[in-house]
């Protein structure tokens, strides 16, 4: 009887909060109060200005367990609205969490919010980093590790250790002054280095001789891919944003910009000192930082040259992309396997083909998806669904395919009804690469390829074991195709993780919807909702 009161207690805390999960008393909670700020640090030898969270560049980490309730009270100590998102971290029929301007009214200046989200069913290498104008540039970004629960067999030898590390591209420009550039109608030049876990060098992480090291490797950077390898070893990769694959060898692995994965690595060499080496991909000159693996009992530094990372060709990276599969045969956070969902039978019910540009609107530099710029509406998108508020935004702005004609400024929606089955072509007609995110939901990555997408292409995707992800490469004058069960109701953003672009207008949001008023389907505002624009607080 004490444990069914639990229960009713957890489930009457859950709908209280606007919820529409059902806490029971095996879910934990964790809790966090993060206070952010402006401090001085110099990750590239200059004192600069740089974001931090609880006195820490980067933010301190969470490490949860599935299923665990995250609690973050979040104080805003900045001189402006201030907002953090969950790279991946599906928020199961909660996007009023996701942490976007078109979910959430922003965070104003001395003022606090808390964000309150579940684990749920997931387990990986995630991270968060602030959403609003430019704040990501100059810090402000963390490590989210997800463990599995006990129950949960992993498919691969357990580690003896983890090891974290966040590499990041940086600039010595602050990003207040990122933001006037921007605005003027410039755009950025090559970051001035890179940074691993918020400094450029010095970093040890020190192992033993015959163990096997799990390394959770994420991009954090706002504009560039990276290649990662480590001197002397080679990394077997077991997991991509949640998403367990097969166990292939690698001796270098490209992380795009947003994207996190997963390593093994045993300590089988000589001992003593090697580099771990990130190198920035596709730019001229190529940018390159060091960290120190040291065995412990080594007196023997690193040796050089350093390992030698690929070319600027394109053909290597996209070839290796098409390597990366699901592991068909793994349990995922939940004990079922992966490989029951066969997402390669289901029919296509929508086709978005989503080409980015670059555009002069009035005047100004704009980047674009379907000749779309991006604007923000004062009020969310998220609130004024939900309240029925007219003039916010409409579905007719952007349309599912380009279509010739000038680019204008406007707020893009996308409406899609809840479980329909989604195929999302991201066309690529510029010469850099790019790298775009789906809050919300993961999606299979069934295709890359060259040159225009068309429907012929289709006979090249994989429909077998395509690794699903939430964050997606699309190579330059290329295009890559992913397919998306879009089952979580909500407004979820479709975003470009290349800031810059980001920040002027290439972005969209995805309606998920259905008729139905209901907490199992999706959670009603929570209590703590922040209003802004034309939504008014019910009386």
């Amino acid at each position: 009887m004490k444990q069914r009161n639990l229960l009713l207690l957890g489930i009457l805390f859950a709908y209280c909060l606007g919820s529409a999960l059902v806490i029971n008393a095996e879910d934990p909670y964790l809790f966090f109060t993060w206070t952010v700020t402006y401090g001085t640090r110099s990750p590239l030898g200059v004192p600069q200005q740089v974001i931090l969270i609880n006195d820490q560049f980067p933010g301190p980490p969470i490490e949860g367990t599935t299923n665990n309730n995250i609690i973050v009270n979040l104080i805003n100590k900045l001189d402006e609205p201030f907002l953090i998102t969950w790279n991946g971290i599906k928020q199961r029929r909660m996007s009023w969490q996701d942490g976007v301007l078109g979910t959430n009214c922003p965070i104003q200046p001395n003022s606090n919010w808390t964000y309150h989200f579940q684990l749920k069913d997931q387990i990986g290498t995630y991270t968060y980093f602030a959403s609003t104008s430019m704040h990501r540039a100059s810090g402000a970004f963390g490590a989210l590790n997800v463990y599995q629960r006990s129950v949960i067999f992993l498919p691969y030898p357990k580690p003896d250790a983890d090891f974290t590390l966040l590499v990041s591209d940086w600039y010595k420009m602050g990003q207040k002054e990122m933001r006037k550039r921007l605005d003027s109608g410039r755009n950025l030049p090559l970051p001035d280095g890179l940074l691993i876990n918020g400094v450029s060098k010095g970093l040890i992480f020190t192992g033993q001789h015959g163990k096997i090291y799990r390394f959770r490797i994420s991009n954090v950077g706002i504009s560039t891919s990276i290649n990662f390898r480590i001197q002397g070893h080679m990394m077997t990769l077991v997991e991509v944003e949640g998403s367990h694959t097969l166990e292939e060898v690698y001796e270098s692995l490209d992380v795009h910009v947003g994207q996190s994965l997963t390593v093994l690595v045993t300590l089988k060499a000589p001992v003593k000192n090697y580099f771990i080496v990130a190198s920035t991909r596709f730019t001229k000159p190529v940018l390159t930082t060091t960290a120190t693996l040291r065995y412990q009992g080594s007196k023997i530094g690193p040796s050089r040259p350093l390992p030698i990372g690929p070319t600027y060709h394109v053909h290597w990276s996209m070839k290796q992309a098409r390597t990366i599969r699901l592991n068909l045969t793994a349990n995922a956070a939940r004990p079922n396997p992966q490989g029951a969902f066969h997402f390669g039978t289901i029919p296509i019910s929508r086709t978005l083909i989503l080409a980015n540009g670059r555009a002069t609107i009035n005047g100004k530099l704009r980047y674009t998806v379907n000749r779309v710029s991006y604007v923000n509406p004062i009020t969310p998108l998220k609130l004024a669904d939900w309240y029925n508020i007219p003039g916010v935004f409409n579905f007719t702005t952007i349309k599912n395919i380009s279509t010739p004609g000038p680019s204008v400024l406007g707020t893009s929606v996308f409406d899609v009804a809840l479980h329909e089955y989604v195929e999302f072509v991201f066309q690529n007609n510029e010469r850099s690469i790019q790298s775009w995110h789906i809050d919300g939901s993961n999606a299979y990555v069934v295709g890359y390829g060259t040159g225009t997408w068309n429907i012929a292409m289709r006979k090249r995707y994989n429909l077998v074991d395509a690794v699903s992800r939430h964050t997606f490469q699309v190579y330059p004058m290329s295009w890559t195709s992913v397919l998306a069960s879009l089952d979580n109701k909500g407004m979820w953003n479709v975003r470009s993780q290349i800031w810059s672009r980001r920040y002027l207008g290439q972005e969209l949001y995805v309606r998920v919807w259905n008729n139905e008023r209901s907490i199992y389907t999706e959670a009603e505002p929570p209590l703590n909702a922040l209003f802004c624009g034309k939504a008014k607080r019910p009386v």
